[in-house]
């Protein structure tokens, strides 16, 4: 009996936080109900379920002697969050303090911001990028909305920021154009006592472009034909956004036929198709190439043009010996010697045509195996017109008296 005795009062040892208790199936459940029997205490959350929901206020279970109250008020503070919880819901509750009457003052807004801090400091620890739509701004900036926290946007930290010379006008214009974009942010400081919350949408663009670029360059390959949009223009070439990483077409892959600047192909927001040349991943790099998804010129000039053909071409530069032109509709480029500029005779071309203007040309040379083409201005132009009006006095009949061979005008 005392072995038995012994026995049970061991078994019941875990109720009295022996060795045992944390293992016990029913200790979580235990820890539970003893939690909820607690006096609420200023500033906790605590997840309670709603059991009634009126035009005034939402009474809110959290297992204390009596329902706690969330107010009124908070139906603007929360707006679609509480619209959408039901009599039933579980429904996270800071507790704000117990008013003379006994009732327990709850807030739904600040335990939701609560928490929306603790995810700020999570993503403030990890760098993470997140998205944040744009709630309204100011003149510094933007300030955006997490959950219930408001989080601001310096200009310097937007990726269209405004110009230093930009008016306050303009600085507006721009601001309000983000109105209820999504942002990429990431944040870069944080403090809760102060309820600063700073985000950057430069540094999460500029992470998220490379994650974008790590995963494209893992894709590419020699060859591979792509779309993208032309995002940039320098000197040297334009870049291309291929859809998180940009890749560049040098000067030289624009087009077939010489190019001196690369607007003379493509603007700026113009999409296009390019093939992709090379993949550079030690050096993040991808040249892309225009031109070769286009047959080369010279390869079709013959089956394009025949000799007296009359064509359109835009001067394009002005030499001494003459002016080369650059056909309309394929971009290639002949020359037009000075001799084939004028009837009369021309000292410099710069007499007869100028530069970037279109005229007519006649083809009167095709040298595809050497590539050059020969053009003429004067032998493009409309043939004069003869005026065959019979000058007063002049015989009637001059066809029928003129001699019809050779033997009757000896003999005339």
């Amino acid at each position: 009996m005392n072995e038995v005795r012994g026995m049970t009062t061991g078994n019941w040892d875990w109720l009295n936080g022996g060795n045992d208790y944390h293992d016990h199936p029913m200790a979580a459940l235990l820890d539970e109900i003893d939690r909820s029997l607690q006096e609420p205490v200023s500033g906790e959350i605590r997840n309670g379920i709603i059991v009634d929901k009126r035009a005034n206020e939402v009474l809110v279970d959290i297992g204390f002697k009596s329902e706690g109250v969330v107010s009124g008020r908070e139906f603007d503070r929360v707006g679609d969050t509480l619209a959408t919880l039901n009599v039933g819901d579980e429904v996270p509750v800071y507790i704000i303090r117990e008013d003379r009457d006994g009732n327990l003052q709850l807030s739904i807004s600040r335990a939701l911001a609560e928490k929306d801090w603790e995810r700020a400091e999570e993503l403030m620890r990890t760098q993470d990028i997140f998205e944040c739509p744009v709630d309204s701004f100011n003149r510094g900036g933007v300030i955006v909305r997490l959950g219930q926290v408001r989080g601001f946007v310096p200009a310097s930290q937007l990726t269209s920021a405004p110009t230093a010379s930009a008016s306050e006008e303009e600085n507006d214009s721009r601001y309000a154009a983000l109105m209820g974009d999504t942002l990429k942010l990431k944040v870069i400081d944080i403090d809760r006592k102060r309820n600063r919350l700073i985000l950057s949408e430069r540094l999460a663009m500029r992470e998220w472009r490379r994650q974008q670029k790590d995963q494209l360059l893992g894709s590419l390959r020699e060859g591979l034909v792509m779309e993208g949009v032309i995002s940039s223009i320098a000197d040297f070439g334009a870049f291309v956004d291929l859809g998180g990483a940009d890749g560049l077409i040098h000067l030289s892959e624009l087009s077939w036929n010489r190019v001196t600047h690369p607007s003379e192909v493509v603007k700026v927001g113009e999409r296009i198709k390019v093939q992709i040349l090379t993949v550079d991943a030690d050096r993040r790099r991808i040249g892309l190439s225009l031109r070769r998804l286009t047959p080369q010129p010279w390869e079709i000039i013959d089956n394009t043009y025949q000799v007296g053909q009359i064509v359109k071409g835009r001067i394009t530069k002005l030499v001494n010996f003459g002016a080369f032109a650059r056909l309309v509709d394929t971009g290639i480029e002949g020359l037009i010697h000075i001799s084939e500029l004028s009837e009369r005779r021309v000292a410099h071309p710069k007499e007869v045509v100028a530069e970037g203007d279109v005229y007519d040309l006649r083809i009167i040379r095709i040298e595809s195996d050497k590539r050059r083409l020969g053009l003429s201005l004067k032998q493009a132009l409309p043939e004069p017109e003869i005026d065959w009006q019979i000058a007063p006095g002049a015989p009637a009949q001059v066809e029928a008296e003129a001699p019809q061979t050779e033997m009757e005008a000896v003999a005339a």
